[in-house]
């Protein structure tokens, strides 16, 4: 069966989309950051910590899958092999899945402190409701 057609996300929709989904699976320390005043290739970084490599992947099929099932394409995946950081590339919205201390050690967050934080929406998301 193909993919549900999903009508355009803007930017933002998909990056709240997207984290909505990842709650699903439990994540460490959600974080949204809005990146588009400080960043060419992307408007939105998506920051999750897992507690063991297998978690992180877990965090990466999940996202895979059900945004697959939306319409909505993966552009390219990094890391998955480890699982000590995944890098999911939605085009405006990049996902960064870390092993809690790899996490700890690149600080994402400190590179990006001025970028604002964007309230993660309670997790009452169901994948076949949009």
């Amino acid at each position: 069966m193909p993919p549900k057609r999903q009508p355009k996300l803007s930017p933002q929709e998909k990056a709240l989309l997207l984290a909505r989904v990842a709650l699903q699976k439990k994540p460490r320390d959600p974080l949204l950051l809005d990146v588009r005043d400080s960043c060419s290739f992307a408007d939105f970084f998506l920051i999750l910590s897992g507690t063991s490599t297998r978690q992180t992947q877990a965090l990466s099929g999940h996202l895979e899958e059900t945004l697959r099932k939306q319409g909505i394409r993966l552009r390219g995946i990094e890391g998955v092999e480890t699982g000590q950081w995944i890098l999911m590339d939605y085009n405006e919205v990049i996902v960064h899945i870390f092993f809690e201390s790899a996490r700890g050690f690149y600080d994402l967050e400190g590179l990006w402190i001025e970028a604002p934080r964007l309230p993660i929406p309670s997790n009452d998301f169901h994948p076949e409701v949009s």
